[in-house]
């Protein structure tokens, strides 16, 4: 696999070259620093995009243009990453040698005008078009809390500090209701003026030919902007533990726990908190899932995952609601008892397996290979040779001395009430 980054400008080309896949993927990444209003507006431009253009009017038009161009395939998605608000857009299409010469310049093409020749009149977007993706982004609003445990780390995250992480995902009501077609078609030009934006290119490529076929799709009207820490500092860690509990029609119970993770050197963040997470909620083989889950069978479920541009560490299990203090009695002693070092080497040696098998498996998917170069750019993260090797580097020490490093500070539980 060969890397190449270039400077255009307005904007930075990444092209990874590799054999592995059929397909070239292209995904133009465009991020700026995030507030709660652009959330919304965010995820409906991103889906609005790919609905429709100027010159395909409907989402059968556009779809049947991907056929045409043998199945090649426009998405988007939103996302937080830390501070910055990201709108991404990928296509995914066949090579010439499996197709036809000119099919890759073409989808590129097709792929520009989704982006730049949007379906607009008047400085507003296609009012039609805008009340579909309006109506269903409204849907998706009113129906998070279906999914419970989803539910409850929003509402452990909305409890803890006033960070972006806060903010819920899919949007708020009360601005997609204010929305207009004219207001989206505002935000569309700002958010594209005003982000960072960089082009992953990833495939069986001429690296020069993609150079010029990207210079010559892709002019963004802007200026390259000037980064941002992407990371959220935690404020000063109070000791006290905040419990919420709410209740819910539901069985079983939800348990949400969030922990702030203080002071994290580079390499700590990147790999000691890494391998401190596998051995105590990261997998089958965690002191969670062994001690709490197996041994004492108090939890449907139990895990922990971090958040590394967050500072965060959240817990999640699966409960009933009478087992709720001795679980969260369970969970601060695995939590102690890292802290004195009573685990193994053979967990370090599991976490650090378990890890290194993960990045095998990146290996297989193009996505997956894009966004460890997304992590380089935002967490400075290496390469996936290097990450094998420096996760060896990682003892006990660091581990133990990245646990203590990692504090509970809210306790959220949705009590199931439902007999």
């Amino acid at each position: 696999m060969e890397y190449q980054k270039h400077d255009m400008g307005s904007f930075n080309l990444h092209l990874i070259k590799t054999d592995k896949f059929r397909t070239v993927t292209i995904r133009v990444s465009m991020r700026k620093e995030i507030t709660e209003e652009e959330v919304t507006y965010r995820n409906v431009l991103a889906d609005m995009l790919v609905y429709s253009t100027a010159k395909y009017k409907t989402k059968r038009e556009l779809i049947l243009k991907e056929q045409d161009l043998y199945s090649a395939h426009v998405s988007a998605s939103s996302s937080r990453s830390g501070m910055y608000n990201n709108i991404n857009f990928t296509l995914k299409m066949l090579l010439d040698k499996y197709t036809e010469k000119g099919i890759e310049e073409e989808a590129i093409k097709f792929f520009s005008e989704i982006l730049f020749d949007a379906n607009v009149e008047n400085k507003k977007f296609d009012e039609k078009a805008f009340d579909v993706i309006k109506k269903e982004n409204k849907s998706i609003v009113e129906s998070y809390k279906e999914n419970t445990s989803k539910y409850s780390i929003i509402r452990l995250l909305q409890n803890m500090e006033d960070k972006p992480y806060k903010y819920i995902e899919y949007g708020n009501m009360e601005v997609i209701d204010k929305m207009t077609s004219e207001s989206l078609y505002n935000f569309y030009k700002e958010f594209f003026s005003k982000s960072l934006i960089d082009i992953y290119v990833l495939g069986d490529i001429d690296t020069s030919k993609y150079i010029e076929l990207i210079k010559k799709y892709f002019v963004f009207d802007t200026f390259k902007r000037k980064k941002i820490s992407p990371i959220i500092k935690a404020d000063k860690i109070n000791k006290r533990i905040k419990t919420i509990i709410e209740e819910d029609n539901i069985i079983q119970s939800k348990l949400a726990i969030g922990c702030k993770i203080d002071n994290l050197n580079e390499f700590d963040r990147n790999y000691t908190l890494t391998l401190y997470n596998l051995i105590l909620g990261g997998g089958s083989e965690s002191k969670f899932f062994k001690n709490i889950r197996e041994k004492h069978s108090l939890c449907y479920y139990v895990s922990s995952s971090v958040r590394k541009l967050d500072n965060l560490l959240i817990i999640k299990a699966g409960i009933s609601k009478e087992n709720f203090k001795e679980t969260l009695k369970r969970i601060k002693k695995e939590m102690k008892d890292m802290t004195l070092g009573k685990f193994d080497d053979i967990d370090i040696e599991n976490a650090v397996n378990n890890y290194i098998s993960a990045l095998s498996d990146i290996l297989d998917s193009s996505d997956a290979i894009i966004e460890t170069y997304v992590a380089k750019d935002l967490l400075n993260l290496d390469d996936i040779e290097t990450r094998s090797q420096k996760i060896r580097e990682v003892t006990k020490e660091d581990i133990i001395r990245v646990s203590k490093l990692v504090s509970m500070s809210v306790v959220y539980l949705l009590e199931g009430v439902k007999e």
